[in-house]
């Protein structure tokens, strides 16, 4: 694959997973909905780093670390929304023994979440 089409498959992909974290959302599958929010932000930083320098991106789930590989200038709450989002991908995976993700993961929690999410997709994309 070219440049060009290894940032649309990133791109593709996240979009894919942006689509199924809203159909999870309507189902009422809050903590898998914030996971494939976590999924498509993570996919669109890797978009950015493929744009940027034309290489395999870094095989890793963290978001803050993949935002400074590709050297993206962070606020305070822009780092710490990507700490809250990369949670969601270890929290929703792996479970404690009480579900207290899963309890927290309320109708409300989830919609405010996935706003942030959105913002965070319409920043990335600005960067590709």
């Amino acid at each position: 694959m070219n440049r060009e089409e290894k940032i649309n498959y990133w791109i593709k992909s996240a979009n894919n997973d942006w689509i199924v974290a809203g159909h999870l959302f309507e189902k009422g599958d809050y903590p898998y909905a914030l996971f494939f929010g976590h999924l498509t932000v993570e996919k669109l930083l890797k978009a950015v780093f493929v744009s940027k320098f034309n290489e395999v991106p870094p095989l890793t789930h963290r978001l803050t670390y993949l935002a400074e590989k590709i050297g993206l200038e962070l606020s305070p709450e822009r780092q710490e929304l990507l700490e809250i989002i990369t949670d969601f991908n270890l929290e929703a995976r792996y479970p404690d023994e009480k579900f207290s993700f899963h309890k927290k993961c309320t109708k409300k929690f989830t919609e405010t979440n996935l706003e942030k999410i959105e913002e965070i997709k319409e920043w990335l994309l600005e960067h590709i």
